[in-house]
């Protein structure tokens, strides 16, 4: 029994005399009363509003018990962390809701995460998201990204918590289209020590997917394969959707169909186009590295590995070890196949040594294999820039009867050297086969053209390739009106120059140098000075 009540017990109303005072029995008991207030009050405060969580009282009255309490940042840790143990998370989550609704707390990050992590390790997994996503919308700015985490680490042995709580906050962050700090985030815990699960990378792939975010698609992909966090369907999945809409699946599914000679599967086209992006980016190291581990994981076809190890060897410049590295292939066992042949065969195309490249073509095709559109597109390229012109016309025309159409890149190289010779009607015929077999144009192919007829001064059949090229919405960039200007100077129609100066300025396009200077020289010569100083000033204020 408390003291103050044995007392009250044992004098039975009769009058006490305290520090020499003498009181009555109605003060005795009023003194007795405060006295007992006192010690009730300085119990500990902290252990009695767990202890009244714990019983389960109702929050009216746990909040008139605790009226005259005060709380803040410091004391509402000390209940939390009381609170802590699986069997009491429960009653953590009313106090952090009560102390919230009934004492106006404004819970700051510490205290957030502190609920949390007694949530997740008494596995009240929703009731930790909605706390999550709560502290993530207050702090949406980037800068809070790391405040926050840096707060679950910090709280997270006080705790005993579970390395479950990283992996929540990052699929929070994912779920709020934070992808960038969500990743920033995996990384920055494993410096920690804490692994990220594969639901997480597979949860902030699909969200990453969804946007127009590629780049960071593949870079989380490629940090998956580093550290060894092997993907599984679901992830092919998200990836094969990735590729599909960036329109490189059917691309990628080819060049494999030229190394396999069938169908791959799923895992295997991924992790195939991986490599060759990694490659593209100058990475030759890193992208053996992930080769090896893949193929130690069955995660790629043999035939493919050994093929990608010859092709990086001759991406690198290193042609006598990719022949090696070739022959070491074909001792295993493995087939010869018509995207090495290419690879080859582009290579040498580089160098200009094309009579070798065409020897190589003779070759594949005596072992069964069939030259494809990549194949033609490094000869017409490669004979293009050495200037053989026959020849490339030659691979071109060889090309179509394969029934395969030169990309865009070959085919303007082609229409390029023919202009240059003066052949832009022969140039622009084949434009027209081409475009009946569903060739696409780029507006580079219309310049060229375009540029080509001009120079001729054959005006009518350039404006024709301009209306052409407008009806394609494909816009004409400076050097088209530049053409277009400078043929119609030479024509004597200024006009009509001027027409397409104005135009050219309209659509926010530089004039250059040489339209103006073509202009004002034109206008001198007709002896219009007035028009040569309006376009000589208008040249000035572009600062050309």
């Amino acid at each position: 029994m408390p003291l103050m009540h044995h007392i009250s017990a044992s004098l039975r109303f009769k009058p006490f005399k305290l520090f020499g005072i003498r009181f009555s029995c109605p003060q005795l008991h009023f003194l007795l009363a405060q006295l007992i207030h006192v010690e009730a009050t300085s119990e500990d405060d902290v252990t009695a509003i767990c202890n009244s969580f714990r019983r389960g009282w109702s929050w009216d009255i746990i909040s008139r018990k605790f009226d005259s309490f005060e709380l803040n940042g410091a004391t509402v840790e000390r209940v939390l962390i009381e609170l802590k143990e699986p069997h009491d998370a429960r009653s953590a989550l009313g106090f952090f809701h009560w102390s919230t609704k009934k004492k106006n707390i404004e819970h700051g990050v510490r205290s957030y995460c502190l609920a949390i992590h007694i949530l997740v390790r008494a596995k009240l997994l929703m009731d930790a998201r909605a706390l999550l996503e709560s502290l993530l919308k207050q702090n949406k700015e980037s800068s809070w990204g790391f405040l926050i985490v840096d707060s679950l680490l910090d709280s997270y042995k006080v705790c005993a918590s579970h390395p479950l709580v990283f992996d929540l906050l990052i699929q929070a962050y994912a779920k709020l289209r934070m992808s960038v700090i969500a990743f920033d985030i995996c990384l920055y815990v494993e410096e920690h020590g804490f692994s990220v699960s594969l639901i997480s990378f597979n949860t902030l792939l699909h969200v990453v997917q969804k946007s127009d975010h590629c780049s960071l698609l593949w870079d989380i992909y490629e940090h998956m394969i580093q550290k060894r966090t092997y993907p599984n369907d679901v992830t092919f999945r998200i990836m094969i959707n990735a590729l599909c809409k960036e329109g490189q699946l059917e691309k990628i599914a080819r060049t494999l169909d030229h190394i396999m000679g069938k169908r791959s599967y799923p895992s295997v086209i991924v992790n195939a186009y991986l490599i060759f992006r990694v490659l593209e980016e100058g990475r030759i190291e890193e992208s053996m590295v992930m080769l090896k581990r893949l193929l130690q994981k069955n995660m790629i076809a043999d035939s493919v590995a050994y093929s990608l190890t010859v092709y990086t060897k001759v991406k690198m410049g290193d042609l006598d070890s990719a022949w090696q590295a070739y022959e070491e292939m074909i001792t295993r066992g493995f087939q010869a196949n018509s995207f090495l042949y290419t690879s080859f065969i582009g290579a040498y195309c580089e160098e200009g040594r094309i009579e070798e490249a065409e020897i190589l073509v003779q070759v594949m095709e005596k072992v069964g294999l069939k030259p494809y559109g990549e194949t033609f597109d490094h000869l017409i390229k490669g004979c293009a820039g050495t200037g053989w012109l026959d020849k490339c016309l030659s691979n071109y025309k060889q090309m179509l009867r394969a029934g395969l159409i030169p990309s865009c890149l070959a085919f303007n190289k082609m229409v390029e050297k023919l202009c240059e010779r003066g052949d832009v009607a022969q140039a622009n015929a084949m434009l027209t086969t081409l475009l009946d077999k569903g060739f696409v144009p780029s507006d580079l192919t219309y310049s060229l053209l375009i540029d080509g007829y001009a120079k001729k001064d054959e005006i009518q059949e350039a404006l024709k390739l301009y209306y052409e090229m407008e009806y394609k919405s494909l816009s004409p960039g400076s050097s088209v009106f530049t053409s277009l200007i400078l043929s119609f100077c030479r024509n004597g129609n200024l006009e009509a120059a001027e027409k397409y100066l104005r135009i050219m300025k309209s659509r926010s396009l530089a004039p250059s140098a040489a339209a103006y200077q073509t202009l004002i020289g034109s206008y001198r010569q007709n002896g219009d000075r007035k028009r040569a100083l309006h376009f000589q000033n208008e040249m000035a204020s572009f600062g050309l």
